[in-house]
């Protein structure tokens, strides 16, 4: 029986290296084992990713070898085909590593929210995926309408990155202008750009020479340019400029993205800030609100200028000085006495506000166009929009306090006026030609006034024409401070008030009021009187006081018939001899008439005999020792000063007048 072999497959041949003999008998083969075995090898090399040169060595084995031509065209045809196999794998890896390098860039670029920070990281990534000396962007500035340098990374030159690019200068004015990438070799020599000497200087000073530039688009808006730039001749491949492109393009999505965030935010601080501005406002406002109530409430319960002024300093923390509209100060509160600059005034009253002035704050309190004072608030050398509004609203509830006062002022002295009127109406000025002085007396005490309780004299006032009104307003303040009547009678300002003696008050009366009005001031004054029915008299004493002053020379000045003595008889417009009689020899008239003694005569006769006393014993034919004690008693009645020159004039005189009154003889 035949023996059946099993069958076995021969081992496959163990590689040899190109040259070796495939018969195995050492000499080399020219076959086509040859050939496969470089395509062997070539695709080996190509699986193991091996440099390109080394793709070269399969066909110089082949020719080592003596592979014939056809092996041989074969084999270089196949080193060819691997040649461009490997560049393209090598493209694909390059393209792969740039996609994956994109990749990271896209996520590094969305993960950064201040734009600072993605405008210097995609400088910096297109200057490392380029391999170029330098990256840089400009932005689109709508405003100016060109582009400006906001970014570099490499550059050396402060000048290049200052540059300013118009739209259609240079490399990056074209890109802006088209929205198209541009690319030179050597931009120096390069004309197909618009050169400049600003952009020519800051390119020669940075050493550039190859430039790229891609533009930044968002949608079909361009935002910028992106470039990378060498300092060496460098032709950009179609490659580098689609890489740039690609970065460019996530960049102009990260840059647009990170600016929204930016505005965003700025907006949420605008409007978180606006929020409390609106906060403070309103609550600045709520305060002002509460403020003006509680003012205006202390008005209505008929609180004074002082009540206002306190609630004001405490409401501002400071000290408050309140004004009148000429400076004299109606209220003070925790401050020292404080004059109001009239440049603050003035300033505050045109602008309507109130303003600093020497560490001070000025409010001028306005009715209308009218000024009616001011406030001076001490203390507090910078205010806040909300306390300075306060203040204001402050100084228009003492306004309406002022206005208030003035109303019931001027109704006052409307009343005043017309019982003063009536008090110095003589009785023929009446149609019964009768004066109810009880009547008289009591409208006058309804207003403070007590015509029986003191004795009261009267004041006739006189300045140019144009300045009465003046004068009259000033006389009214002074008879409230004098506790007294003013009006005017007879077409002039008059005043009545409690003096006994008048003569000192009308001199200083002239004196202030000279300074007030800003002109000549003369002021006369009637003897004072008690009760209304001698009014009338004071009233024409003191208009010839007044007359007589003139006549004299001395307008501007005050005076009483004390002053003037018989001078305001002899220069009065109307004479008054009893009246001037009275004021001198009164009391001793008056104490004649009472103990029925003879003092008047024997003063008469003193005078008559030269002063002698033993002449005037003769004449009145009583004793000397009579004489020298009548003449003590006048010395009692009259003053210690009667027999002095002066005095002795005016009683001789005022004697004269009362004989020649009587119609009697010489004693």
């Amino acid at each position: 029986m035949a023996t059946v072999k099993e069958r076995t497959d021969p081992a496959p041949p163990a590689p040899r290296a190109p040259g070796d003999d495939p018969s195995g008998n050492g000499r080399p083969g020219a076959g086509p084992p040859t050939v496969a075995a470089a395509l062997r090898e070539l695709l080996d090399l190509l699986a193991s990713g091996a440099p390109g040169e080394r793709l070269g060595r399969p066909a110089a084995g082949a020719r080592a070898a003596g592979a014939g031509p056809r092996e041989q065209a074969a084999v270089d045809e196949a080193t060819r085909v691997a040649h461009d196999i490997h560049r393209t794998l090598t493209q694909h890896r390059r393209r792969e590593a740039e996609l994956a390098a994109l990749f990271d860039t896209a996520g590094d670029l969305a993960a950064l929210r201040d734009l600072d920070a993605v405008l210097r990281a995609i400088v910096h990534r297109a200057r490392t995926l380029l391999g170029t000396d330098l990256a840089y962007l400009t932005l689109h500035d709508p405003a100016a309408g060109d582009t400006y340098m906001r970014v570099t990374d490499g550059s050396v030159s402060a000048t290049f990155q200052q540059l300013r690019l118009g739209m259609g200068e240079g490399l990056g004015g074209l890109v802006a202008q088209t929205a198209r990438p541009y690319a030179s070799t050597d931009y120096r020599d390069d004309h197909r750009f618009l050169h400049t000497g600003a952009i020519d200087e800051g390119v020669r000073e940075e050493g550039l020479r190859g430039i790229l530039g891609v533009p930044l688009r968002v949608g079909t808006r361009v935002i910028g340019v992106l470039f990378a730039a060498d300092r060496t001749l460098r032709d950009f491949t179609p490659d580098a400029i689609a890489l740039l492109s690609s970065l460019a393009d996530h960049a102009a999505v990260a840059i647009d993205g990170a600016r929204l965030l930016e505005e965003t935010r700025s907006a949420l601080v605008e409007l978180n800030a606006a929020n409390e501005r609106a906060r403070a406002h309103s609550e600045a406002l709520r305060r002002a609100a509460d403020a003006h109530d509680r003012l205006t409430d202390l008005v209505l319960r008929g609180g004074g200028i002082d009540d206002v002024a306190q609630e004001i300093a405490v409401l501002l923390g400071g000290g408050l000085a309140v004004h009148d509209a000429d400076g004299a100060e109606l209220a003070r509160v925790g401050c020292d006495p404080v004059t109001p600059s009239p440049e603050g005034i003035d300033a505050s009253r045109a602008g309507g506000r109130a303003v600093p002035a020497d560490s001070t704050w000025i409010c001028a309190v306005l009715a209308g166009s009218t000024l009616l004072g001011s406030l001076v608030l001490v203390g507090r050398p910078a205010l806040t929009d909300a306390d300075r509004r306060l203040f204001e609203r402050a100084g228009l509830v003492t306004a309406l306090l002022m206005l208030l006062r003035r109303s019931v002022a001027e109704a006052e002295d409307r009343v005043r006026g017309e019982l003063l009127d009536d008090l110095l109406t003589t009785p023929a000025g009446r149609p019964d030609g009768h004066r109810d002085a009880g009547s008289l007396a009591l409208r006058a005490r309804r207003l403070g006034v007590d015509l029986f309780g003191r004795p009261h004299a009267v004041l006739v006032l006189d300045c140019e024409t144009a300045l009465r009104a003046r004068l009259t307003g000033e006389t009214t303040r002074r008879a409230r401070r004098l506790g007294g009547l003013a009006g005017t009678h007879d077409g002039r300002p008059v005043l009545l008030v409690p003096e006994p003696e008048p003569g000192p008050l009308a001199r200083e009366l002239a004196g202030e009021l000279t300074a007030a009005v800003g002109a000549p001031v003369t002021v006369g004054a009637g003897r004072s009187a008690t009760g209304p029915d001698r009014l009338p008299d004071s009233h024409a004493e003191a208009r010839r006081c007044l007359d007589a002053l003139h006549a004299l020379g001395r307008t501007g000045d005050g005076a009483g018939p004390g002053e003037l003595g018989f001078l305001g008889v002899l220069l009065g417009d109307r004479t008054d001899v009893g009246g001037y009689v009275d004021s001198v020899l009164g009391p001793v008239l008056a104490y004649d008439r009472r103990r029925g003694t003879e003092l008047v005569r024997t003063l008469d006769a003193y005078y008559g005999e030269g002063a002698s006393l033993a002449r005037a014993k003769e004449a009145l034919h009583v004793h000397v020792n009579t004489v020298v004690q009548r003449l003590d008693r006048v010395a009692h009645l009259l003053g210690r000063d009667w027999n002095t020159p002066a005095r002795s004039l005016e009683i001789q005189l005022a004697l004269r007048l009362h004989r020649i009154g009587r119609g009697a003889p010489r004693p």
